[in-house]
């Protein structure tokens, strides 16, 4: 890094010789290996932190650990799982079909002999069954209570016995099967069967994926069953495997294609083997520090952190491409070895260090976030970004240098040695149409871009807002596309398509179909709790599902009234306890609860000390997340007792609503530092403020035209792709500080506006121009991504970086005439002398 002093004083031979940053330029020029052998050493250290973070991370839950809501969450789960038994806290739905009919006599015999194997299966740990088969059953014989007496019901049922008790059943208890079911018909397309597991409480996602597995495996061995073809086992571990696998199968895809692509361009780019390699070697090095840091840092890899790679990635590719081309660029002026890369590091590592630290500063913002996961991403974002910045500042300049002074001792023959942009070649032809356009009408394309800019901004700020388990998967066109690839690169099996078309077109449900209001309250052991529960489910709002003006809930009442339904004798007890006829307790309650917890279902919704209860609204398809939680929060809010809204989608609401308010914060955070330090930094090495506020012009365009574009493609903010705004600064200042760096260089030796940005444009333009096409078609492969929410980010980060390029190679020329007319025309702006005082005050001239 250039003496900050030496910019300005160049003439002191004595201080350039003891600067620091000459000193570092020496040790790259004079001794490149001991360089590289220090590196290789610190590499051979990270390689060591590397997978040391912790368990990897997929799905939502890796966002909603330590939020307020996630916690109360939990603590109401705590409250329902058993009663501190070691049982039932686990749970998997099996989906049956049968066009025809699953509810035939045949099906309910096949669910009643699955439901009887699993339930005496060694391992599998089944707690309880429930099916259509057993619910009709106990209608057409009340004293059925094993699976063989119930299968010996339904056998000896006739077709009409059949149809009464599936009617009956589906009245009093409700028949989990899909919604073209009446009661008439007695038939249906699809059935559930739900599945009750006996699980520890420490438990892992392991542990309950190899019961889920296994009860899908034993439904094979029952006649007429086939998973993938008319049964589905649906489960939290089984889809938390498969996200897992969606990041395996994206990244046996993605990374082939992008290295293939990334090392297409940089071959053009450098056109040398050897080259080539270089730059390879500092880009694995940047990602093998990276990881090793995370793993010493104790940082697990995440879905959230997939997309920090692409960014170094990017940098690095700049970087690189930027020192091998300034570096030619003095070599055929005919400059040494050394000299030309003692010039190309003087005069890039400021632009270097100025991108560095915006990027940082863009990067760091996200510190500022709510959400854990952005938090993460920022440190290793910032922290990954400082090693691109030592590696490609130090180690590729040694190694170009040690490397060119082997060949030229040899005869290996020199491959493609001009730089990008040289004025006779067609991108030399090509670049200046920014500057031709700033000779002609400067003041008309810098007004028009702002005025563009404005409404992109502008019709930007309607970008939506998505935070859900189904945003993780891909449609079933991209399945089926993948599906096509040979092996290895074909795709894994996937169960949640067809569960996800089950829930939304058979039973009229979301991925996550309810929301809970969770009631804790010492209310809840009187009379009193009975009615307001029964009011909570009355006349519900439009995003929850309702039959006859009431909610299709599972409650304490509708526990009690399942239980009336087949218990004659606890019937007996309410209607006792029941003085106004409507129905519900209102003396002797503590009778009523003692008869009632007998149930094992009763204790999912009162707790055993009869202090908390639960209703759970079933969610109307129709509804979006924010409805049903708004939904949730009203009927809390209308309860006397102390309720709250909870549940997965509660939650998710809870993550949407910090996404917004941390895309926002960090936006303002990333700029508002971003601009203080441009000025400052233009103000110590040049005296000149106004340099930093010219970069900042395209970049807030490039950011109006990001925001414009998420909502134009219909790209939602997510925890993925959140940090994008506040990046695109980073990424926006990348290209304008190369640029303007370049052009302040050739500006203050005396060259002419025109002549100055003529120059830039071939030389620096050229660099940018090759970085962007390797940045946006290398890393762009992500829109490849089978998991959305990495494709739409591969999609912002090649626009981000596309847009930053145009608008550094087409908007910054005009801005920077602009300006220079009006310093000719009113004096100087920004042109403060205060770097000059302070040097004074510390007593260097």
């Amino acid at each position: 890094m250039p003496d900050l002093d030496e910019i300005h004083d160049g003439t002191d031979s004595t201080e350039h010789e003891s600067s620091l940053g000459s000193r570092v330029t020496a040790v790259i020029t004079d001794r490149p290996w001991q360089v590289v052998l220090a590196f290789v050493i610190v590499t051979v250290l990270f390689v060591g932190g590397m997978g040391g973070g912790g368990e990897q991370q997929a799905g939502t839950d890796q966002f909603t650990d330590g939020l307020e809501e996630q916690e109360a969450f939990e603590d109401m789960q705590d409250d329902f799982q058993a009663e501190g038994r070691e049982s039932g806290n686990s749970s998997a739905t099996l989906f049956i079909t049968d066009e025809r009919n699953t509810l035939s006599k045949p099906n309910l015999r096949r669910m009643l002999e699955f439901q009887e194997r699993a339930e005496n299966a060694d391992g599998l740990r089944i707690a309880s069954t429930t099916s259509p088969a057993s619910l009709v059953a106990r209608q057409l014989d009340p004293d059925a209570e094993t699976r063989e007496e119930q299968r010996r019901a339904v056998e000896r049922a006739t077709q009409r016995d059949l149809e009464a008790a599936i009617a009956d059943a589906d009245e009093t208890a409700g028949l989990p099967v899909s919604t073209d079911f009446t009661r008439e018909s007695a038939q249906a397309d699809v059935a559930q069967i739900a599945v009750t597991y006996e699980t520890p409480p420490n438990a892992d996602s392991d542990d309950r994926a190899e019961l889920q597995t296994g009860t899908a495996e034993l439904a094979n061995e029952i006649d007429g069953y086939e998973t993938g073809e008319n049964v589905e086992v649906f489960g939290d571990a089984i889809i938390q495997e498969e996200t897992l696998q969606l990041l395996g199968d994206t990244a046996i895809v993605v990374f082939p294609a992008a290295l293939v692509l990334i090392m297409f361009f940089l071959l053009v780019a450098y056109r040398d083997p050897i080259d080539l390699a270089l730059g390879l070697v500092a880009l694995v090095m940047t990602l093998i520090w990276t990881f090793g840091f995370m793993g010493y840092a104790k940082i697990p890899f995440s879905d959230s952190l997939i997309t920090v790679f692409p960014l170094l990635l990017a940098v690095g590719i700049d970087f690189g491409i930027h020192i091998i081309n300034r570096y030619r660029e003095e070599r055929a002026a005919g400059a040494t070895i050394g000299d030309a890369m003692g010039i190309t590091s003087r005069q890039l590592s400021g632009a270097f260090l100025i991108v560095t630290l915006t990027t940082i500063i863009g990067f760091a913002a996200n510190l500022t976030s709510s959400l854990s996961q952005l938090r993460d991403f920022g440190i290793v974002a910032a922290v990954g970004i400082s090693f691109t910045f030592l590696i490609f500042g130090l180690f590729l300049p040694a190694g170009k240098v040690g490397l060119d002074r082997l060949r030229e001792g040899t005869r290996m023959p020199n491959f493609g040695t001009r730089p990008l942009g040289s004025e006779d070649s067609i991108l030399g032809r090509i670049l200046p149409v920014g500057t031709k356009a700033a000779r002609i009408a400067p003041v008309i394309v810098l007004v028009s871009a702002l005025v563009f800019g404005a409404a992109a901004a502008s019709y930007g700020t309607g970008v939506d807002t998505e935070f859900s388990q189904e945003a993780f998967f891909p449609d079933e066109d991209r399945i089926a596309q993948y599906e096509r690839l040979p092996e290895p690169f074909a795709p894994g099996e996937y169960t949640f398509m067809t569960v996800l078309d089950y829930l939304e077109e058979d039973f009229d449900q979301g991925f996550v179909g309810s929301v809970t209001v969770y009631v804790d309250d010492p209310d809840v052991r009187s009379a009193a709790a009975f009615r307001e529960v029964d009011r909570a489910v009355s006349e519900p709002p439009d995003a929850f599902v309702e039959t006859d003006r009431r909610a299709e809930a599972d409650s304490l009442v509708s526990a009690l009234e399942e239980r009336q339904s087949t218990d004659p004798e606890f019937a007996a007890t309410v209607k006792r306890a029941d003085s106004n006829g409507d129905e519900l307790p209102d003396r002797n309650v503590d009778q009523v609860y003692d008869e009632l917890l007998e149930s094992d279902a009763a204790h999912q919704y009162v707790t055993s000390d009869r202090s908390a209860t639960r209703i759970v609204y079933q969610v109307d398809v129709d509804a979006d997340q924010t409805d049903a939680t708004n939904a949730a929060e009203a009927v809390a809010a209308n309860m006397s007792m102390d309720a709250t809204a909870t549940g997965s989608l509660v939650v998710n609401q809870a993550v949407i609503d910090r996404i917004s308010e941390s895309a926002i914060r960090s936006l303002i955070v990333a700029f508002v530092l971003t601009a203080g330090f441009l000025m400052l930094s233009y103000w110590w090495l040049e005296g000149r403020m106004i340099y930093g506020v010219i970069n900042l012009v395209p970049v807030l365009v490039t950011v109006a035209m990001l925001a414009a574009s998420m909502r134009l493609f219909d790209v939602p903010l997510s925890p993925f792709n959140a940090p994008i705004l506040s990046v695109s600064i980073g990424l926006g200042v990348d290209y304008t500080v190369h640029f303007m760096h370049r052009f302040v260089d050739e500006y203050e030796t005396g060259a002419d506006v025109h002549e100055a940005l003529a120059v830039t444009v071939r030389g620096t333009g050229g660099a940018l121009t090759g970085s962007m096409l390797t940045t946006v078609c290398g890393l762009g492969v992500l829109y490849l991504a089978l998991i959305p929410l990495i494709m739409e980010f591969g999609l912002l980060l090649a626009l981000g970086v596309f847009y930053a390029y145009l608008t550094s190679i087409l908007l910054l020329p005009s801005t920077i005439v602009v300006w220079d007319r009006l310093e000719r025309r009113f004096g100087p702006l920004g042109d403060v002398q205060w770097g000059a005082s302070v040097r004074s005050l510390t007593g260097k001239h």
